[in-house]
Protein backbone atom coordinates (compact mmCIF):
# COMPACT_ATOMS: atom_id res chain seq x y z
CA UNK A 1 0.00 0.00 0.00
CA UNK A 2 1.80 3.33 -0.58
CA UNK A 3 2.04 6.67 1.97
CA UNK A 4 -0.94 8.26 0.32
CA UNK A 5 -3.44 4.90 0.64
CA UNK A 6 -1.88 4.53 4.35
CA UNK A 7 -2.79 8.24 5.38
CA UNK A 8 -6.06 8.04 3.14
CA UNK A 9 -5.46 11.24 0.88
CA UNK A 10 -5.86 11.24 -2.44
CA UNK A 11 -3.63 11.02 -5.31
CA UNK A 12 -2.01 14.19 -6.72
CA UNK A 13 -2.99 15.11 -10.27
CA UNK A 14 -0.58 17.10 -12.23
CA UNK A 15 -1.40 19.82 -15.24
CA UNK A 16 -0.76 22.59 -17.40
CA UNK A 17 -1.40 25.85 -16.07
CA UNK A 18 -3.96 28.04 -17.44
CA UNK A 19 -4.58 31.77 -17.00
CA UNK A 20 -7.83 30.71 -14.76
CA UNK A 21 -5.29 29.50 -12.52
CA UNK A 22 -2.67 32.85 -11.99
CA UNK A 23 -4.82 34.04 -8.67
CA UNK A 24 -4.42 30.82 -6.89
CA UNK A 25 -0.83 30.33 -8.23
CA UNK A 26 0.40 33.13 -7.21
CA UNK A 27 -1.25 33.29 -3.80
CA UNK A 28 0.35 29.61 -3.29
CA UNK A 29 3.64 30.97 -3.69
CA UNK A 30 3.11 33.95 -1.66
CA UNK A 31 1.81 31.48 1.14
CA UNK A 32 5.04 29.10 0.83
CA UNK A 33 7.79 31.71 1.05
CA UNK A 34 6.73 35.25 2.50
CA UNK A 35 5.04 36.28 5.71
CA UNK A 36 3.53 34.84 8.85
CA UNK A 37 1.56 31.88 7.05
CA UNK A 38 4.89 30.67 5.37
CA UNK A 39 6.10 29.49 8.53
CA UNK A 40 3.50 27.35 9.24
CA UNK A 41 6.06 25.57 7.00
CA UNK A 42 9.74 24.86 6.30
CA UNK A 43 10.69 26.65 3.09
CA UNK A 44 9.68 29.92 4.28
CA UNK A 45 12.46 32.86 3.65
CA UNK A 46 10.32 34.95 6.01
CA UNK A 47 13.78 35.33 7.97
CA UNK A 48 15.65 36.58 4.84
CA UNK A 49 12.91 38.48 2.58
CA UNK A 50 10.29 40.61 3.47
CA UNK A 51 8.45 41.96 0.37
CA UNK A 52 6.68 39.36 -2.13
CA UNK A 53 8.07 36.68 -3.60
CA UNK A 54 5.69 36.85 -6.61
CA UNK A 55 2.84 38.65 -8.54
CA UNK A 56 0.13 37.87 -10.90
CA UNK A 57 2.19 39.28 -13.71
CA UNK A 58 5.31 36.94 -12.53
CA UNK A 59 2.97 34.36 -12.47
CA UNK A 60 1.61 35.37 -16.08
CA UNK A 61 4.53 35.54 -17.72
CA UNK A 62 5.43 32.05 -16.76
CA UNK A 63 2.08 30.67 -18.55
CA UNK A 64 2.15 32.28 -21.09
CA UNK A 65 5.92 31.49 -22.15
CA UNK A 66 5.87 29.00 -25.32
CA UNK A 67 9.27 27.70 -23.17
CA UNK A 68 7.99 27.13 -19.84
CA UNK A 69 5.08 25.04 -18.26
CA UNK A 70 3.80 25.79 -15.07
CA UNK A 71 2.45 22.82 -13.66
CA UNK A 72 -0.14 23.09 -11.47
CA UNK A 73 -0.42 19.94 -8.68
CA UNK A 74 -3.87 19.32 -7.41
CA UNK A 75 -5.93 16.99 -4.68
CA UNK A 76 -9.32 16.47 -5.03
CA UNK A 77 -9.57 19.65 -7.38
CA UNK A 78 -7.46 21.66 -4.89
CA UNK A 79 -4.00 23.14 -6.06
CA UNK A 80 -1.90 22.23 -3.13
CA UNK A 81 1.77 22.92 -5.45
CA UNK A 82 3.29 24.41 -8.59
CA UNK A 83 6.45 24.95 -9.90
CA UNK A 84 7.95 26.60 -13.04
CA UNK A 85 10.25 24.15 -16.01
CA UNK A 86 11.57 26.35 -18.85
CA UNK A 87 13.40 24.55 -21.63
CA UNK A 88 16.51 25.48 -22.11
CA UNK A 89 18.16 23.15 -24.82
CA UNK A 90 19.58 20.38 -23.04
CA UNK A 91 18.71 22.13 -19.65
CA UNK A 92 15.53 22.61 -17.96
CA UNK A 93 15.34 24.97 -15.27
CA UNK A 94 13.33 24.55 -12.34
CA UNK A 95 11.92 27.63 -10.07
CA UNK A 96 8.89 29.12 -8.65
CA UNK A 97 8.38 25.74 -6.72
CA UNK A 98 5.60 26.25 -4.08
CA UNK A 99 3.77 23.57 -1.66
CA UNK A 100 1.09 24.46 0.48
CA UNK A 101 3.07 25.12 4.14
CA UNK A 102 -0.07 22.69 5.53
CA UNK A 103 0.95 20.49 3.61
CA UNK A 104 4.82 20.77 3.78
CA UNK A 105 7.05 17.97 4.99
CA UNK A 106 4.77 15.04 4.16
CA UNK A 107 6.01 13.97 0.91
CA UNK A 108 4.24 16.34 -2.08
CA UNK A 109 7.48 17.97 -2.85
CA UNK A 110 9.25 14.75 -3.47
CA UNK A 111 6.56 13.85 -5.63
CA UNK A 112 6.47 17.76 -7.52
CA UNK A 113 10.06 16.97 -8.03
CA UNK A 114 10.14 13.81 -9.61
CA UNK A 115 7.18 14.36 -11.68
CA UNK A 116 8.94 17.45 -12.48
CA UNK A 117 12.15 15.63 -13.55
CA UNK A 118 9.72 13.31 -15.61
CA UNK A 119 7.94 16.01 -17.45
CA UNK A 120 11.26 17.71 -19.05
CA UNK A 121 12.69 14.43 -19.81
CA UNK A 122 9.57 13.54 -21.54
CA UNK A 123 8.47 16.55 -23.56
CA UNK A 124 12.01 18.26 -23.62
CA UNK A 125 14.26 15.60 -23.42
CA UNK A 126 16.20 17.42 -21.16
CA UNK A 127 19.57 16.09 -20.19
CA UNK A 128 20.09 18.46 -16.87
CA UNK A 129 17.89 20.27 -14.12
CA UNK A 130 19.32 23.27 -12.84
CA UNK A 131 17.84 25.17 -10.29
CA UNK A 132 18.88 28.50 -8.24
CA UNK A 133 18.66 28.76 -4.54
CA UNK A 134 19.19 30.85 -2.10
CA UNK A 135 22.76 30.07 -0.69
CA UNK A 136 21.96 30.79 2.88
CA UNK A 137 19.15 28.17 2.49
CA UNK A 138 20.96 25.46 4.08
CA UNK A 139 18.36 23.07 4.78
CA UNK A 140 16.45 23.62 1.64
CA UNK A 141 20.24 22.66 -0.35
CA UNK A 142 20.28 19.72 1.73
CA UNK A 143 16.93 18.78 0.78
CA UNK A 144 17.96 19.15 -2.78
CA UNK A 145 20.95 16.83 -2.30
CA UNK A 146 19.23 14.25 -0.63
CA UNK A 147 17.33 13.79 -4.49
CA UNK A 148 20.82 13.84 -6.58
CA UNK A 149 21.15 17.43 -6.36
CA UNK A 150 24.85 18.94 -6.33
CA UNK A 151 26.52 22.45 -5.75
CA UNK A 152 28.14 23.80 -8.23
CA UNK A 153 29.91 26.76 -6.18
CA UNK A 154 28.36 29.07 -8.97
CA UNK A 155 26.85 31.85 -7.38
CA UNK A 156 25.20 34.67 -9.10
CA UNK A 157 24.32 37.80 -7.08
CA UNK A 158 21.04 38.43 -5.23
CA UNK A 159 19.01 41.00 -7.49
CA UNK A 160 19.46 44.41 -4.96
CA UNK A 161 17.17 47.09 -4.93
CA UNK A 162 14.50 45.30 -7.23
CA UNK A 163 11.59 44.46 -4.84
CA UNK A 164 10.36 42.49 -7.54
CA UNK A 165 12.25 39.77 -5.64
CA UNK A 166 11.98 40.59 -2.16
CA UNK A 167 13.26 43.03 0.19
CA UNK A 168 16.41 41.71 1.66
CA UNK A 169 16.86 41.07 5.56
CA UNK A 170 20.95 40.72 5.38
CA UNK A 171 23.74 41.96 3.02
CA UNK A 172 24.91 38.48 1.86
CA UNK A 173 22.49 36.74 0.01
CA UNK A 174 23.07 35.15 -3.36
CA UNK A 175 22.25 32.38 -5.58
CA UNK A 176 23.72 28.80 -5.78
CA UNK A 177 23.09 27.00 -9.32
CA UNK A 178 22.60 23.60 -8.45
CA UNK A 179 22.23 20.76 -11.17
CA UNK A 180 21.18 17.00 -11.39
CA UNK A 181 21.72 14.79 -14.59
CA UNK A 182 18.74 13.36 -15.62
CA UNK A 183 19.06 9.47 -16.67
CA UNK A 184 17.09 8.42 -19.80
Amino acid sequence: MSDTAQRGELPLTFRHATEADIPVLTELVESAYRGEASRAGWTTEADLLDGRRTDPEGVAAVVRDPKSIMLVVERDGVVIACCQLEHRGQEAYFGMFAVSPRLQGGGVGRAVLAEAERTVRAEWGAKQMQMQVIRQREDLIAWYERRGYTRTGELSPFPYGDERFGIPQRTDLAFELLVKPLGE
